[in-house]
């Protein structure tokens, strides 16, 4: 059995108290925690958190919050490899060192039991799972604003076809199956030791900002409503 780290500070920006802000009948963080007790592959569930309602409520849908985070991880500038390695070293104190930890974002309602648990079969061998999906369109072919006219980033591939461009994919923003020496060491995410696990597009959605937001609960009933949900 492994560890499960969900790190949820409390001082969201863009989308206030987003880690506890009802999604769909639930505070965010339910959805996250609900996932990772139905993968079946944790040993406990740990909140890293700095924020006591958030504590309070992550606690309530049935995980750990044995700490409260320390104030200079929790700010804008902290990363997630640093809160990891925070947990690690709180376990390491308690006389626990998992071989590998998953770090689950407290804001990834789309996660599903069975895509955790596949993660935590291909870390053998790794140093982290990376959940990614396709772009849906060729970044080669990416432009930017240029004045009150358009610019191509790459203009040498203006006349290639989108079909004859190679797949791009990027980060799903779900999780991280990571071994404890990758994180403590820092070894890089994207790179040779990570595997990527291929998630479709349509289960795929950041929430960074409220158009985000709303666009992420009506994919989510969409998906709890259509077939196979």
């Amino acid at each position: 059995m492994s560890i499960c780290m969900i790190p949820a500070r409390g001082g969201s920006k863009r989308i206030p108290r987003k880690n506890i802000k009802p999604f769909c009948g639930r505070p965010m963080i339910h959805w996250s925690i609900e996932a990772a007790k139905a993968s079946g592959v944790f040993s406990r569930i740990i909140v890293s958190t700095d924020d006591p309602e958030i504590a309070a409520t992550a606690r309530a849908a049935g995980a750990e919050v044995p700490f409260l985070r320390p104030a200079q991880l929790s700010d804008d500038h902290a990363t997630t490899a640093a809160v990891i390695v925070h947990t690690l070293d709180f376990l390491k104190a308690e006389g626990e060192e998992p071989a590998v930890i998953c770090c689950l974002y407290a804001t990834a309602p789309f996660v599903r039991p069975a895509d955790i648990r596949k993660g935590a079969e291909m870390i053998e061998g790794a140093d982290y799972v990376i959940p990614v999906t396709s772009y849906p369109f060729p970044i080669q072919r990416a432009v930017r604003l240029k004045g009150e006219g358009l610019e191509m980033f790459d203009p040498s591939n203006y006349a290639t076809r989108s079909q004859d461009l190679e797949e791009a994919y990027h980060d799903a923003g779900q999780f991280y199956w990571g071994t404890a020496l990758a994180w403590r060491e820092g070894r890089p995410a994207f790179g040779a030791g990570a595997r990527p696990l291929i998630l479709p597009r349509h289960r795929v959605q950041d929430i960074d900002t409220p158009e985000d937001w709303t666009r992420a609960e009506a994919m989510f009933r969409a998906l709890r409503q259509g077939p196979g949900a």
